[in-house]
C-alpha cells in the first residue's frame, strides 16, 4: 500500500493542477471540477493494481473523471424528466475581474456552458486536450465523423454565444492569400 500512497502524492503533486482544471473545463465549476477530481483518485485506487507510473494512473483518472461527468449529467437529465420544477442547472463560478482578458474567459465560460455535455467534451479534448479526432472519437468510444458533427455543432453553437462566424471566411492551405 505504501507504493500507492506514494504514486497517489506524486500524481497530485504533478499532475494535480492539470487534473484539478481539466474537471474544471468538463464542469465549468471549481468546486464541481475539483470533487470531480477527488472522486476519480476514490475509484482508480480504491482497487490499487501494482506496476503503474504516474502517467499510466493519470489516464485512469482522465477516463474515470470523463465518465463520472458525463454520468452526472445523464442522472440530471433523469431527475429533471422526473421533476419539472428543478429546472436549474450548476451555473458557471463567476471568475473576478483581474484584469482585460477576464471577460473574454467568462464569455468563453458562457460558450463551453451553452454547449451539451458531448459537445463540450469533444471540446475540452480536441483543443485543451489537443487530441486529434481520431483520438477524441477513440477515448469516447464513438466514430469520427460523430466526433466531427458535435465538433462543428459546438463550433456553431459556440459562435453564436460569442457573436463571431461560425468558421473562418477563407483559410488557405499554403498559409498565405493568393
Amino acid at each position: 500500500m505504501a507504493e500507492w500512497s506514494e504514486l497517489l502524492a506524486e500524481l497530485v503533486e504533478v499532475r494535480g493542477t492539470e487534473l484539478n482544471r481539466y474537471g474544471f473545463l468538463l464542469c465549468g465549476n471549481r468546486s464541481e471540477g475539483a470533487d470531480l477530481f477527488q472522486d476519480a483518485l476514490v475509484r482508480v485506487f480504491t482497487h490499487p493494481k501494482g506496476g503503474w507510473t504516474v502517467r499510466d494512473v493519470e489516464g485512469y483518472v482522465r477516463r474515470t473523471m470523463l465518465n463520472r461527468y458525463l454520468d452526472q449529467y445523464r442522472r440530471q437529465q433523469r431527475l429533471r424528466r422526473l421533476l419539472p420544477r428543478l429546472s436549474g442547472g450548476p451555473q458557471a463560478e463567476v471568475v473576478p475581474d483581474h484584469g482585460e482578458g477576464a471577460d473574454r474567459r467568462l464569455d468563453l465560460l458562457a460558450a463551453l456552458d451553452s454547449l451539451s455535455p458531448r459537445q463540450r467534451v469533444c471540446v475540452v479534448l480536441r483543443f485543451y486536450e489537443d487530441l486529434t479526432v481520431a483520438e477524441v472519437a477513440h477515448r469516447l468510444r464513438l466514430s469520427e465523423g460523430t466526433v466531427k458533427r458535435h465538433l462543428s455543432d459546438a463550433s456553431s453553437r459556440m459562435s453564436a454565444v460569442l457573436g463571431g462566424p461560425a468558421r473562418p471566411a477563407h483559410v488557405s492551405s499554403t498559409g498565405g492569400n493568393r
